[in-house]
């Protein structure tokens, strides 16, 4: 079994997201006091319930890229809206983004069959600004793992395994997450895991899906937070986003 290190956090939320309790700095602060060197917050779209509206992604100038020495990307959780994978943020917003995570949520998408889940997210990671799926071992939305994996691989997303699942939300994540994971490493493809953090003290708590990916020998150079260059090549590679 080889340990995993993260040196990372890629899903994180503030204030702005409306049910989200800390800052900015506040989760800087907490990442560098974790040893992080890579944060992004990626704060729900206005759709969901007490989202921002579309002007806190426009105003992304103002957004700081390091904090106290740690990397800062901008972001968001973008919802799925229909079965034809439409998003709740445009293209011209989702440029603005440094990274662009897309995810099912009752509030928006209400879930529905395995194939009509399945049809909306493999529609969904056809748009090229997109780079993560969010959360996808949900068990309110069954999902065909292997379409998805191969959806995901073949156009260059990384799946995530997200913390939040094993104890906070989405719980019965656990056995699917397990099912993904091995999905994604018999297709050659990457995962990222995440602690879906909406307080700052959760920020870096990686260590239920860390176990995960230990226990199945999931190859370490395949995990993207596992080190700040993997992040910065993986979210430089499209130079027309950005």
């Amino acid at each position: 079994m080889v340990k995993l290190n993260l040196v990372g956090d890629l899903h994180t939320h503030t204030v702005a997201s409306g049910h989200g309790y800390s800052t900015v700095m506040e989760i800087a602060q907490v990442a560098k006091r974790k040893k992080l060197e890579v944060v992004a917050i990626t704060d729900h779209s206005p759709l969901m319930p007490g989202g921002p509206p579309p002007i806190y992604f426009e105003a992304r100038g103002h957004f700081p890229q390091e904090i106290e020495g740690i990397k800062i990307y901008f972001g968001a959780e973008v919802d799925i809206v229909d079965e034809e994978g439409n998003l709740a943020l445009g293209d011209k917003l989702l440029r603005k983004l440094d990274i662009v995570i897309v995810s099912f949520h009752p509030q928006v998408f209400p879930p529905t069959s395995r194939d009509i889940n399945t049809q909306a997210l493999l529609r969904a990671i056809e748009n090229p600004l997109v780079d993560i799926i969010a959360h996808p071992g949900n068990p309110r939305y069954p999902l065909n793992y292997e379409k998805v994996v191969e959806g995901a691989v073949n156009r260059g997303k990384v799946i995530e395994i997200n913390n939040s699942s094993f104890a906070v939300s989405r719980r019965g994540s656990e056995e699917n997450c397990r099912l993904i994971a091995q999905e994604v490493k018999r297709q050659g493809g990457w995962v990222v895991v995440s602690s879906d953090a909406h307080f700052c003290e959760e920020v870096g708590e990686f260590r239920e899906a860390q176990n995960l990916l230990e226990e199945i020998d999931f190859p370490p150079h395949r995990v993207l937070n596992s080190t700040k260059g993997n992040v910065e090549q993986f979210l430089n590679r499209k130079g027309g986003k950005r």
